[in-house]
């Protein structure tokens, strides 16, 4: 009987020796730097590692390859914004927690020309636009005001979006 109480005691501390304090990951505020195409310093053409160390806080993250959905990426799907790393894309939410360089989420479609200019191609939900790095692509509710936020290094013509 001693024999059992003294086994039983050894295994309750050797579990309780396995137990550490783990910290939880602080992320830094996210901004949005529209027309340089960054996050946080971060370039569009930035890997999984890099977007991982950069913003440690994602709800979850694919390595690039061939077999990933969409190629890969990190996602930070408590604050809507992707990034598609493999494909060298971004995609903001309309429920994204951050800060946007030019408030574009939530503004009327006719309100843009002041900051981007007139669209390369329109169509009845989107527009795209071209910008130094590349092309963003802006969203619109039945409202006609932007709901989501696309920008990427590639061109309309070269662009691969994930559905």
């Amino acid at each position: 009987m001693k024999k059992i109480i003294c086994f039983l005691l050894i295994s309750l501390a050797a579990v309780s020796l396995r137990a550490q304090l783990k910290t939880t990951a602080v992320c830094p505020a996210i901004t949005v730097d529209v027309l340089s195409g960054r996050v946080n310093g971060l370039r569009i053409t930035d890997n999984v590692a890099q977007v991982k160390s950069k913003l440690p806080c994602f709800t979850s993250a694919e390595n690039e390859s061939a077999t990933a959905k969409c190629g890969g990426g990190v996602f930070y799907k408590d604050r809507d914004i992707y990034f598609y790393t493999a494909r060298d894309y971004v995609e903001i939410g309309p429920k994204f927690k951050g800060k946007l360089s030019v408030p574009l989420m939530g503004a009327s479609r006719g309100s843009l020309f002041k900051w981007l200019g007139n669209p390369k191609i329109k169509d009845v939900k989107w527009d795209a636009f071209t910008t130094a790095y590349g092309i963003l692509i802006l969203y619109y509710n039945s409202a006609k005001r932007v709901n989501k936020i696309q920008f990427s290094t590639q061109s309309t013509e070269t662009i691969q979006l994930c559905e």
